[in-house]
């Protein structure tokens, strides 16, 4: 693969939309069968794609934002990160399509960008 092979995806989640208002809507046995059925196919989707994940990310947690004027709290949409190795930025952002994440959890999509850096050792 070029060196371009490496991308950052992340997926993002408006924790004030629709989606989440559905979500926590849910009774909570529906919500408990909604996860496992969403754990699963996570599960599937990570080991359908192992041998392109260069890093298993994770969830994100509360933000803290650095400025010239302090240090602040804000709330962004970033929820949960992975990194992927693909021969271009369109076959990357291929991989996610129908990703758990947004077809059964309450993510919105997922934001696919090229490492222009050094690349992850794995």
């Amino acid at each position: 693969m070029s060196d371009g092979d490496h991308y950052l995806a992340v997926f993002t989640s408006d924790k004030a939309g629709p989606r989440w208002r559905a979500w926590y809507a849910m009774s909570e046995d529906e919500r408990r069968a909604t996860d496992e059925k969403g754990l699963a196919a996570l599960a599937a989707w990570d080991e359908a794609h192992r041998d392109v994940i260069v890093y298993g990310g994770g969830p994100l947690g509360p933000t803290k934002r650095t400025t010239a004027e302090g240090v602040s709290d804000v709330v962004n949409h970033l929820t949960v990160f992975v990194v992927v190795r693909a021969p271009s930025h369109e076959a990357a952002a291929k991989l996610f399509e129908g990703h758990p994440h947004f077809t059964i959890f309450p993510c919105d999509g997922v934001e696919v960008m090229p490492l222009l850096g050094p690349k992850p050792q794995p």
